[in-house]
C-alpha cells in the first residue's frame, strides 16, 4: 500500500487531535487509555515519515505527555529524553525547547525525582519567559502550573 506524504500528514494530524481529545476527557475507560496511547505513538509514526524535526519532537513530547497523563512515568520519561535527544540534535529552541524541559519535569515528577523535576520546572519556566508568541508562551506557563502540584 502506498500512501502519498501528504496522506502521512494528514494521518498524524488527525491522531494528534483525537489524542487531545482523550487527553482532556475527565473520565476515560481502559480502553480509551489503550487508544490515547496508540493515536499518540502513531501520530508520531506518520510525523516521522512526512514532517520534519520539530514534529518529530513535539510527537515525543505528545507521547510522554500520554504516558504522564496515565501515570506511567518510566515511558513518560522514556520519550522525553527521547525528546531531548532531538531537541539537542536539532539545536531547538523557544517553545520547543520549553516543552522538552516540560516533559522531563513531569516524568521525574511521576517518578518521584522532586529535585530533578524542580530543575527541569525552572528551566522549563526560564525558557517560557523569553517565547516571543503570547499564545505559546502562555500555553506553555499553563501546562507548568499543572506539575508539582
Amino acid at each position: 500500500m502506498n500512501i502519498t506524504k501528504e496522506q502521512h500528514r494528514e494521518l498524524a494530524v488527525n491522531l494528534l487531535n483525537q489524542t487531545w481529545k482523550l487527553i482532556n476527557k475527565q473520565h476515560r475507560t481502559e480502553d480509551e487509555d489503550l487508544e490515547m496511547i496508540h493515536s499518540a505513538q502513531a501520530s508520531s509514526y506518520h510525523w516521522r515519515l512526512t514532517g520534519n524535526y520539530i514534529n518529530w519532537s513535539r510527537g515525543e513530547w505528545l507521547t510522554s505527555r500520554v504516558y504522564a497523563t496515565l501515570g506511567s512515568g518510566e515511558e513518560a520519561l522514556r520519550h522525553a529524553e527521547a525528546n531531548k535527544r532531538i531537541a539537542e540534535k536539532y539545536m531547538l529552541s523557544g517553545y520547543d525547547a520549553a516543552l522538552v524541559a516540560e516533559a522531563l519535569a513531569r516524568a521525574y515528577q511521576l517518578l518521584g525525582e522532586t529535585e530533578y523535576a524542580k530543575a527541569h520546572l525552572a528551566q522549563a519556566h526560564k525558557l517560557a519567559a523569553a517565547i516571543e508568541k503570547e499564545s505559546d508562551r502562555q500555553h506553555i506557563l499553563s501546562e507548568l502550573n499543572t506539575i508539582l502540584e
